[in-house]
């Protein structure tokens, strides 16, 4: 297979190094050296390992992307950029007719899907890359369609734990609040408990210290009405690098379907999970 030709969007954020450091060292993509970032962003260059990047700002993309598309056939882009600008650069995309796989969680996540269904091309979009959770979130999934109603009676507290930068609700948290809705719990996003805090993290949390700057610690407590049984799931990421993995098979999962013809589809991780081999 020829190689893919990626650009990793984001840049110089943690979430969009990490991912790109792991598309340098594999050998079925090119890692373009562009990387659209935000207006605040002052710096021109990225350096990720030994590959220096150029930063794209907002007032530059349109000539400097037309350039790229010019230069890279058959470029995916993928996005880990900022909650506020999804929908934007969704459209972005779209216009330009480049598929995407967006990780950045935030937006109108409706309107996003319509974007791409509209348009000439197919995306992958999900609120989380790391497979073992995107495959946790498939069991619970099948259990609320296969159960549905099981938890009734139950009370649900939701809590989740990111780093202070996140800027917005952890979009696996909305989701499992979808599937424990139809397991009969009463919760909603509002419900929702956000720790931002570093000193509260590590002190009632328990989260390392290393880890402050980039964690996901999601815990769902499930308690009967007369208080004699709990439920808890649990499902603790310390880093970024788990997502990586993810990433990689989705970049290839969209490459075989767009090669395909496929257009104006939207597929999730699950759709990558169970059409695409391990790496």
């Amino acid at each position: 297979m020829s190689r893919i030709n990626v650009m990793i969007n984001g840049l110089p954020g943690n979430v969009a190094s990490i991912i790109a450091r792991h598309f340098v060292s594999d050998k079925r993509f090119t890692l373009i050296p562009y990387s659209l970032t935000g207006p605040e962003i002052e710096a021109d260059k990225c350096l990720v390992d030994d590959m220096n990047l150029s930063l794209i700002r907002p007032d530059k993309r349109h000539a400097a992307m037309d350039d790229i598309i010019a230069s890279y056939t058959h470029l995916i882009c993928i996005d880990f950029t900022h909650p506020t600008v999804v929908n934007d650069n969704a459209r972005f995309y779209c216009e330009r007719s480049i598929p995407f796989v967006m990780g950045t969680t935030g937006g109108d996540r409706e309107t996003l899907e319509a974007t791409v269904e509209n348009s000439g091309i197919a995306a992958v979009i999900a609120p989380n890359m790391a497979k073992q959770i995107v495959g946790f979130q498939a069991m619970m999934a099948w259990a609320a369609d296969a159960f549905p109603g099981l938890f009734d009676g139950y009370a649900i507290a939701v809590r989740e734990s990111h780093q202070k930068g996140k800027a917005d609700t952890s979009g696996t948290a909305r989701a499992m609040v979808g599937y424990f809705n139809k397991l009969g719990l009463r919760c909603s996003v509002d419900d929702i408990k956000q720790e931002r805090d570093p000193e509260t993290q590590v002190n009632e949390w328990g989260i390392p210290e290393a880890h402050l700057a980039g964690h996901a610690w999601h815990t769902y407590t499930l308690t009967s009405d007369d208080q004699t049984v709990k439920f808890q799931f649990t499902h603790n990421v310390n880093g970024r690098e788990i997502y990586a993995s993810g990433t990689r098979d989705a970049v290839v999962f969209l490459h075989q379907y767009v090669h395909k013809g496929v257009k104006g589809k939207v597929f999730s991780m699950m759709d990558v999970l169970k059409g695409t081999s391990r790496s």
